[in-house]
């Protein structure tokens, strides 16, 4: 059996070994951890509010193994906050949050910020734009951690069917990893292809690694906490859970070549930070799309940058109010 084989066999869960929440729960007590749960959000009301009753009633009333339910927010214009707040959510604006550090738009400061705000030993990351969201998007992830010490970061897979206007097409998202990151870490860092749905949205993970993870506030994040958290702690602190199906809104390719975009700037920004940049160029900050209106191609130019947040343990607010 090779070493990633070997890796998989012993780090890939399953949300059903872990149904039984009674025995989940009295691991939770056992540990002695506690657990806290961050949906970010930008413009979500159609969705925040079916997700927040769903793992309140299941996580917090139930079977109490989420200890606070957060929605960290980016400035939606729509009512998400209202509407989180209505079903029972701690609602927080991430400007509001550690302000002497400034606020930056994008889904990786509401998880950064998520660190300094909530209380929890283990941190659950949740997207708020499922639209078959179940408790084991939560329980099948933070389980791992619970029975395994020596896990740290657990990432989520799925199969990924698209929602259209017109229904759901059975297969065809989790594109980019496919086109773009699978090919990345097959080249540079093959153990890493082990985990089969690298920019998964939902991952649990252990408040000492979390503080100590850079956060790029864009498409970047969850490519760079796996190369931080491979170069770190290794192999072995990773953890995986198969959680069936997510069933999510469908991106146009144009926002799939942003996104791809943020995800390459990481990348290779890593690869320079490890030593393993060899003779590249300077790279460049401007996406050049096309767009097609009858016979005129127009070319429409994107500046994206990744912008990037320091471990929270070097934030000296964070270190005050943690007491270190």
């Amino acid at each position: 059996m090779s070493k990633i084989e070997d890796w998989i066999e012993k780090n890939t869960f399953h949300h059903s070994q872990f149904f039984d929440q009674k025995e989940l729960l009295k691991q939770k007590e056992k540990t002695g951890l506690t657990i806290s749960l961050c949906i970010p959000t930008l413009n979500e009301e159609v969705t925040i509010g079916k997700e927040i009753v769903i793992l309140r009633s299941e996580l917090m009333e139930r079977y109490p193994l989420v200890d606070e339910i957060a929605v960290i927010d980016s400035g939606s214009t729509d009512k998400t906050l209202e509407v989180a707040a209505a079903f029972g959510a701690d609602t927080y604006f991430a400007g509001d949050i550690l302000p002497e550090e400034g606020h930056k738009r994008g889904k990786g400061e509401n998880l950064w910020k998520a660190i300094h705000q909530l209380k929890g030993d283990i941190i659950c990351y949740v997207d708020a734009d499922i639209k078959n969201i179940h408790p084991r998007f939560v329980y099948g992830l933070v389980a791992p951690l619970l029975y395994r010490e020596e896990i740290s970061y657990v990432k989520a897979f799925y199969d990924r069917p698209l929602a259209f206007s017109q229904g759901i097409r059975p297969s065809g998202g989790g594109r980019v990893t496919e086109i773009l990151v699978r090919p990345l870490f097959s080249l540079f860092y093959p153990e890493l292809t082990g985990l089969i749905q690298p920019l998964s949205g939902e991952y649990a993970v252990r408040r000492h690694v979390l503080e100590r993870l850079p956060f790029p506030i864009g498409y970047g994040v969850e490519t760079s906490h796996i190369l931080d958290v491979y170069k770190e702690w290794g192999m072995e602190a990773f953890g995986q859970t198969d959680l069936d199906q997510r069933v999510h809104r469908n991106q146009e390719t144009l926002s799939l070549g942003k996104m791809s975009f943020g995800i390459l700037q990481s990348f290779l920004g890593r690869m320079e930070k490890m030593g393993m940049e060899g003779q590249l160029p300077e790279m460049h900050n401007i996406l050049r799309q096309f767009q097609a209106n009858d016979q005129h191609y127009e070319q429409v130019c994107h500046e994206i940058i990744e912008e990037e947040r320091r471990p929270m343990i070097e934030v000296e607010g964070y270190r005050k109010k943690m007491g270190y």
